[in-house]
């Protein structure tokens, strides 16, 4: 007997395909598919408009991958909520909701007005293979990649936890390097922004690469329009060899060539995110090496001061410093913003809560 199907991995063709070689009309289909990611439904049996005989059938060879969750951090403002979320292969990933709203909104007024957004931070492997000393995710190594279906699960129980609000932006940032499996990630960045499937808008999502240029040399080729961040970090090579590894396959030079093939195929814009760390990449020399690196490309330049790790030695820059870096680029009319911080209380950055949860079991293993 063949293994069950998990909806979430199909595309609109394989749907209607399965559905059909079960001896159903092909627009069954289309039936399924609002139930998954309109109404986010995960019991058959609340799908009351397909046959009972579709449903038995359902249940017997297909389930919905919805995700388990086995742990939650929540900001003391409630804008912020880390999710642990175990596959059912047992092993676990990170996933993060973060609420911005204006002061409109009545629950938060930040420095500058924002419209309100409602963004989930998901993540594409269990650990990373990267290996950044600076990351949570990078410490605790590598276990696999995630199906294209755990991807979007993670979206989809994000989205049950806000109704009935909706979700307003993705964000390819959290555990593991997306573009190590591209088609994967695509195919579910394609069922998000499927118009008869999740439905959102291709420009609210951002995939953020270590630089994996055969990644960025397929997106470029791309028809949906999902915006592009590369994590920079350094402004030299020797410090990018050891801050971001990948960077010893894919060197500084053949990365910003891949970048500028990109933009001017495009025309859209690409993010630099820049984690800024005390005494290692945050010096005004630093900062004017970067702006040097980046003159005359369509960028821009997100500065993140590092959310530190217990088990990492890089520290978090200092305001000072970090607006004296902001400063320099500014003045050499690098467009730059400083990310508004979301849960750094709670230990938000990519892998943390993993580690600490994992950290705790071992811990209750050995008493």
């Amino acid at each position: 007997m063949t293994e069950p199907h998990d909806l979430l991995t199909l595309s609109k063709i394989e749907l209607r395909e399965l559905v059909m070689a079960w001896g159903e009309p092909g627009y069954r289909a289309a039936q399924l598919d609002r139930w998954l990611y309109q109404e986010l439904a995960t019991d058959f049996g609340a799908m009351t408009d397909l046959p009972r005989a579709l449903r038995a059938q359902l249940r017997e060879r297909a389930y919905v991958g919805a995700l388990t969750q086995v742990a939650e951090t929540v900001s003391a403002d409630g804008l912020t909520r880390k999710a642990l979320l175990q596959l059912n292969d047992q092993h676990t990933i990170e996933t993060v909701l973060m609420l911005y709203l204006d002061a409109a909104g009545g629950e938060a007024a930040l420095p500058t007005p924002l419209p309100e957004r409602r963004t989930v931070c998901v993540s594409t492997q269990v650990g990373c293979p990267i290996g950044c000393p600076f990351c949570a995710t990078g410490q605790a190594g590598y276990v696999r990649n995630l199906t294209s279906g755990e991807i979007v699960a993670q979206v989809l129980h994000f989205a049950r936890a806000v109704r009935p609000a909706a979700l307003t932006n993705v964000v390819v940032m959290g555990m593991g390097e997306p573009f190590m499996k591209f088609a994967v990630t695509w195919q579910a960045l394609e069922t998000l922004c499927d118009p008869a499937r999740f439905a959102l808008g291709a420009r609210r999502i951002t995939v953020s690469t270590a630089g994996e240029i055969p990644g960025i040399e397929q997106m470029m080729r791309e028809p949906l329009q999902i915006n592009l961040a590369i994590s920079l970090h350094a402004p030299d090579d020797a410090l990018r060899d050891q801050l971001v590894p990948l960077n010893r396959k894919y060197p500084l030079r053949d990365l910003l060539r891949a970048v500028k093939a990109y933009t001017a195929e495009t025309r859209r814009r690409v993010t630099f995110e820049y984690a800024l760390m005390d005494g290692v990449n945050d010096a005004p020399d630093q900062a004017r090496a970067l702006a040097q690196l980046l003159r005359g490309m369509l960028c821009h330049v997100n500065l993140i001061p590092l959310n530190p790790t217990r088990a990492s030695p890089y520290g978090r820059a200092s305001p000072e410093r970090v607006a004296q870096f902001e400063s320099i680029l500014r003045a050499a009319n690098i467009p730059t913003t400083l990310r508004v911080e979301k849960g750094i209380a709670i230990a938000a950055g990519c892998g943390q809560l993993r580690s600490s949860q994992r950290m705790g079991n071992e811990l209750s293993r050995s008493h």
